[in-house]
C-alpha cells in the first residue's frame, strides 16, 4: 500500500475508469483525457512536474505495427550473409597486418540497415532526388558487404580493407575524398553526423522554400550509436530540428548499451534519457525495445509487473544477461518475482534466451521506420535496443572487449555459422570465406528486386553538376580601382560588396547562401536582410521593432540568409549542406559563412577537416582577422592562427588579402574553380575590419595574386647600394608599406615591397616542386614560385604578419636569401591597433629594426647604425617577448 495515498478507494475508482477507457475506447482517447486533466489541474495553479518518459516499452503496440510486405525468409538469410562478411573482410584484412577493424557495431546494427535498404531508402533518379543516408561510421564494413553481395564492390577490395594505398582498397570508414563515388558524408568523428543530419534535412527545406530543388518526400536518416550521444554537437542542435518542424529528418539511435570501453548508462538506463531528452525538444520519440518473442509475454503481464521488472534493471544489467545465457537470465531477471517465475515456467532456458530485443526484429524495425515516414510536423528519433557484437558469441558478444574485437577463433566462426545457417563447411571454416549468391537465386533475385523498387543503389555519389556561369572579373571593376582620396573601407566591406554584386547576377544569384552566426551588424550585411530576407520555414510572424526603416530585420520563407544565431557549428553544418549541394541534390550552390576568424577554424576544426573529406565547394571568411587588427576585444576574439590550421586542410585554398582588388580577383578566381571547372577545393579568406584606402591594383598583379605573392612596389633608386625585401599581407601591408618609406627617407635603404597573399599557397607549390625534383635527380631542379621571385632581387628578406611568425616561416626552406620574420606569438588583448602592433612587434618600427638589422648581419652596415634605430623610435630592447605575457 502507498503511503503517500491518504483515499485508496478514490484512487481505485479513478484507475478503473482509466482501465474503461482504455479497454473500450483505446489509448488515445485515454491519452486525450489524462491532457486534459493536466492542462486543467495546471491552470488552477497545481504544481505537476513534467516527465517526458514513458514505459520501458515498444512505443507502438503489437496491434498497430504496419507488417512488413518482404519475404523474411529471404531477407534474413541475406542478412546473414551480410554479417557473416563484414566479420571476414575484417578478419581477413588482420591476418598478415594489424590495420584493424570493427566488427561489433554492424553486428548489433544489421537489421537497422537492412530493413531500411530493402524497402525505405530510396537513390536518386530522374522522378526524385533520393534520400540521405548518415551511416555510422563504425558500420562501414557491413555497408561494404551489402555492397559486395549485390556487384558494386569485389572480393579483391574487400581483401584490401583498410589497405589503401595500393588504389584498390576500402577506407576504414565512410570518406567520399577517398571514395568519390560511394560514400556521401563522413561521419565517423563522432557528433558530426548528427549536427550535419539536422542542418542537411534544415537545407533541403530551403532549397525547396526556394524551388532550387524538389525535396518533397525525401528524408534525412541519420545513424549513431547511444555512446556517440555523450558529444555534444549529437545533442547540440536538436532543438532547431523541432523549431523547423523538419519532419524530413529521422534519427535511428543503435542503443547497444556499449560504448568503447564499457557500458554507456551503467547505472542508468540510455534509452529512457534519450527519450527525454528529445522529447523535451519536441521529437517524435519511437522506442523499439523489445523484440517480437516478448509480445506474449507482455499481454500476460496483466499486473505490470514485468513492465516493473523492466523498468528496475539498469543497462549494466542488461549488458550483463546478454553476456551470459537463458538460465542466468530466468535467475537473475524472472527469478525476482515468483510471479515473473510462473510466467516463464514453461518456457525452457534456449527460449528464454530466444527473447530478443527490438532492433534484432525486423518486424518491429519496420513498423518503426514505416510509422516515422507517415509522422509530420516533427523530425523523428527511433531508439532502437540491441546487443554490440550480436552473433559474435563468446569472442565478444556484450562485452566490455567486443568494440576493439578483430579476430575470432574457430570455435567462435562456428557457432556464429551455426547461429546464422550459413554455407560454411568445417574443412573452410579458418579460410572465412567470402559467401556469394549466384546469379539467379531466390537470393539474389530478391535483392535486385527490391535494390530496382527503391530506386536503385542508394552508395551511388554525384561528382559534379550542372556548371555555372561565373561572372567575369571585370564585374567587379570598382573595386579593382584606387577607391579615391579620402574614401577608406575595410576588406570586409570590400567582401559585402563582392556579395551584392553576385546575388544580383541573372545567372547564379539565385544560387548564392549567405550564412552568418548571429553577426551580420559586424560585418555589414545588415543591408541585406531586407533585400535578399532571412530564410524562415513560417515566414515572419511578427512585426519587427525596426519595421519602419530601410534596413529592417525581415523573416522570409522565400529568404535567401541563413541566420544561425550565436552558432557556429551549426552555421558551418548549413554552410557544408549547401557546399555539397552539387552532390546530394544535383544543383550547385554557392555558400558563404563569415564569422569571427578566432571563432571559425579553432571552434569548429573538426567541421572544417571533415568538409574536406566531403568535397565541399564553397566560401568560408574570417571577418575581423588577425591578432591586432580587432582591437577593443581582447584575448579571445583576436585571431594569430587561422591560417595555421587552415593549412591543414589539403584541399582548404586560403588567402589573406590586404586589399580590395586583391579580395576580388581571388573569389573570382575561386568562383570559377569551383563553380564553373568544379573543382573539390573551398577557399578560407581572412578579412579585417580596419579602414584604410586601397590603391589600383598594379598592371600584371592577378597571376601572382593568385599564387600567393606580387611585387607591390619596386624600391627607389639609392646611391647607398642597400637593398632589402619586404614582405606583407593582410593589414600589416600598410605597416610594411610605410617602413620601406622610412628605410628610404632616413636610412636610404632600397626597400621592394611584396604583397603576400597567401604564405599557405607558397609553401604547398615549393614542396610540390621540391618533391618533384627530389624524385627527378637526372631531370634539371625546377624553381619555386617564391624562389623565382626572389632570387635576382638584392638584399635579405624581411616579413612581417598579423599572424604567429610561423606562418610566413613556413616558407624559410624556398627563400633563397637570409629570411627575418616577425608575427604575433602569444595572447590577444584589448588596446589600439597601433598599441597592440608595437606590443607584439610588428609595426613599421620593428620592420624597420628588423630590415636594419639583417644588413648588420651581411655586413652591409654597422650594428651601431641598429641600435640607434631602436633608440629613435622608442623601443625597450629588454623588454619581456610578447609570448610570454
Amino acid at each position: 500500500m502507498d503511503p503517500m495515498d491518504i483515499d485508496p478507494q478514490e484512487t481505485q475508482e479513478w484507475l478503473d475508469a482509466l482501465e474503461t477507457v482504455l479497454v473500450n475506447e483505446g489509448a488515445e482517447r485515454a491519452h486525450f483525457l489524462l491532457e486534459k486533466l493536466v492542462e486543467k489541474a495546471r491552470r488552477s495553479g497545481t504544481y505537476l512536474p513534467y516527465s517526458a518518459n514513458t514505459a520501458y516499452i515498444n512505443t507502438i503496440p503489437p496491434g498497430k505495427e504496419e507488417r512488413s510486405p518482404g519475404n523474411h525468409a529471404l531477407e534474413h538469410r541475406i542478412r546473414s550473409y551480410i554479417r557473416w562478411n563484414a566479420m571476414a573482410m575484417v578478419l581477413r584484412a588482420n591476418r598478415h597486418t594489424n590495420v584493424g577493424g570493427h566488427i561489433a557495431s554492424f553486428a548489433s546494427a544489421a537489421t537497422l540497415y537492412d530493413v531500411g535498404y530493402n524497402h525505405f531508402w530510396r537513390a536518386a533518379s530522374e522522378q526524385q532526388g533520393g534520400d540521405l543516408v548518415y551511416v555510422q561510421g563504425h558500420s562501414a564494413p557491413g555497408v561494404y558487404a551489402r555492397a559486395f553481395l549485390l556487384g558494386e564492390l569485389t572480393a579483391n577490395q574487400l581483401d584490401n580493407f583498410r589497405q589503401e594505398v595500393g588504389n584498390n582498397g576500402l577506407p576504414s570508414y565512410p570518406h567520399p575524398w577517398l571514395m568519390p563515388d560511394f560514400w556521401q558524408f563522413p561521419t565517423v568523428s563522432m557528433g558530426l553526423g548528427p549536427l550535419m543530419a539536422i542542418y542537411q534535412a534544415r537545407f533541403m527545406k530551403y532549397l525547396g522554400a526556394r524551388g532550387l530543388a524538389k525535396t518533397d518526400g525525401r528524408k534525412v536518416w541519420a545513424f549513431m550509436g547511444d555512446g556517440e550521444m555523450d558529444e555534444p554537437e549529437s545533442l547540440g542542435a536538436i532543438s532547431l530540428g523541432a523549431r523547423e518542424n523538419l519532419d524530413n529528418l529521422v534519427f535511428v539511435i543503435n542503443c547497444n548499451l556499449q560504448r568503447l570501453d564499457g557500458p554507456v548508462r551503467g547505472n542508468g538506463k540510455i534509452i529512457q534519457e534519450m527519450e527525454g531528452t528529445f522529447r523535451g525538444a519536441g521529437w517524435n520519440v519511437i522506442k523499439v525495445i523489445w523484440g517480437s518473442y516478448w509480445d506474449p509475454l507482455l499481454a500476460k503481464d496483466t499486473k505490470g509487473l514485468l513492465q516493473q521488472r523492466m523498468m528496475e534493471c539498469v543497462d549494466g544489467e542488461y549488458q550483463t544477461f546478454k553476456s551470459r545465457d537463458g538460465a542466468y537470465v530466468r535467475q537473475h531477471f524472472f527469478g525476482k518475482y515468483p510471479e515473473l517465475l510462473e510466467m516463464v515456467a514453461n518456457m525452457s532456458d534456449d527460449d528464454i534466451w530466444r527473447l530478443n530485443r527490438g532492433g534484432h526484429d525486423p518486424h518491429k524495425v519496420y513498423a518503426a521506420y514505416s510509422a516515422a515516414m507517415k509522422h509530420t510536423g516533427q523530425p523523428t528519433v527511433i531508439l532502437t535496443k540491441t546487443i554490440k557484437g550480436y552473433g559474435m558469441g563468446e569472442a565478444g558478444e556484450a562485452q566490455n572487449i567486443t568494440h576493439q574485437q578483430k579476430k575470432m577463433g574457430t570455435i567462435s566462426l562456428k557457432a556464429f555459422r551455426d547461429r546464422f545457417g550459413l554455407p560454411v563447411p568445417d574443412d573452410k571454416i579458418d579460410e572465412i570465406p567470402y559467401l556469394t549468391f549466384e546469379e539467379g537465386s531466390p537470393e539474389y533475385n530478391y535483392m535486385r528486386a527490391q535494390q530496382q523498387a527503391m530506386g536503385g543503389f542508394i552508395h551511388h555519389r554525384r561528382r559534379k553538376a550542372a556548371a555555372l556561369q561565373v561572372p567575369p572579373l571585370s564585374a567587379f571593376e570598382i573595386l579593382l580601382k584606387a577607391s579615391g582620396e579620402g574614401r577608406e573601407s575595410s576588406t570586409t566591406m570590400a567582401f559585402v560588396r563582392i556579395l551584392n554584386v553576385l546575388v544580383k547576377d541573372k545567372s547564379i544569384g539565385r544560387h548564392v547562401v549567405p550564412i552568418v552566426a548571429d553577426e551580420s551588424r559586424t560585418f555589414g550585411m545588415e543591408g541585406m536582410f531586407r533585400q535578399l530576407g532571412i530564410w524562415s520555414s513560417v515566414g515572419q510572424l511578427y512585426t519587427p521593432e525596426d519595421a519602419d526603416q530601410l534596413m529592417y530585420y525581415k523573416e522570409d520563407r522565400n529568404g535567401q540568409i541563413l541566420q544561425e544565431g550565436i552558432n557556429e557549428a551549426g552555421a558551418m553544418a548549413s554552410w557544408m549542406a549547401a557546399a555539397t549541394a552539387y552532390s546530394t541534390h544535383g544543383v550547385q550552390m554557392i555558400p558563404f559563412f563569415i564569422f569571427y576568424s578566432m571563432f571559425g577554424f579553432q571552434r569548429v576544426g573538426d567541421l572544417a577537416w571533415a568538409a574536406g573529406d566531403m568535397r565541399c565547394r564553397g566560401f568560408l571568411l574570417g571577418g575581423t582577422a588577425g591578432r591586432t587588427t580587432l582591437n577593443g576585444e581582447g584575448l579571445q576574439h583576436e585571431d594569430g592562427h587561422s591560417h595555421l590550421a587552415a593549412s591543414t586542410i589539403p584541399n582548404c585554398v586560403s588567402y589573406d588579402p590586404a586589399f580590395a582588388y586583391e579580395l576580388a580577383v581571388i573569389m573570382q578566381d575561386g568562383l570559377r574553380r569551383m563553380y564553373q571547372e568544379q573543382e573539390d577545393v573551398y577557399y578560407y579568406i581572412t578579412v579585417m575590419n580596419e579602414n584604410y584606402a586601397h590603391p589600383e591594383m598594379p598592371k600584371d598583379a592577378e597571376q601572382g595574386i593568385l599564387q600567393g605573392m606580387y611585387l607591390f612596389r619596386s624600391g627607389g633608386k639609392q646611391r647607398s647600394g642597400l637593398h632589402v625585401q619586404l614582405l606583407g599581407s593582410g593589414t600589416i601591408l600598410r605597416e610594411v608599406i610605410a617602413a620601406a618609406d622610412i628605410l628610404e627617407k632616413d636610412y636610404k635603404v632600397s626597400a621592394d615591397i611584396w604583397s603576400v597573399t597567401s604564405f599557405n599557397q607558397l609553401r604547398r607549390e615549393a614542396l610540390s616542386v621540391s618533391r618533384h625534383n627530389m624524385l627527378h635527380p637526372d631531370q634539371p631542379a625546377r624553381s619555386s614560385y617564391v624562389e623565382t621571385c626572389l632570387k635576382d632581387r638584392e638584399g635579405p628578406v624581411i616579413a612581417s604578419t598579423d599572424y604567429m611568425k610561423i606562418v610566413a616561416d613556413q616558407i624559410r626552406e624556398f627563400i633563397p636569401k637570409r629570411y627575418c620574420v616577425l608575427g604575433t606569438d602569444g595572447f590577444g588583448r584589448s588596446d589600439t591597433r597601433e598599441k597592440l602592433r608595437q606590443f607584439f612587434e610588428v609595426d613599421r618600427h620593428y620592420v624597420v629594426v628588423a630590415a636594419l638589422k639583417a644588413l648588420a648581419d651581411e655586413g652591409k652596415i654597422p650594428a651601431s647604425q641598429v641600435t640607434r634605430a631602436i633608440h629613435t623610435f622608442g623601443i625597450d630592447p629588454d623588454k619581456p617577448e610578447p609570448v610570454t605575457v
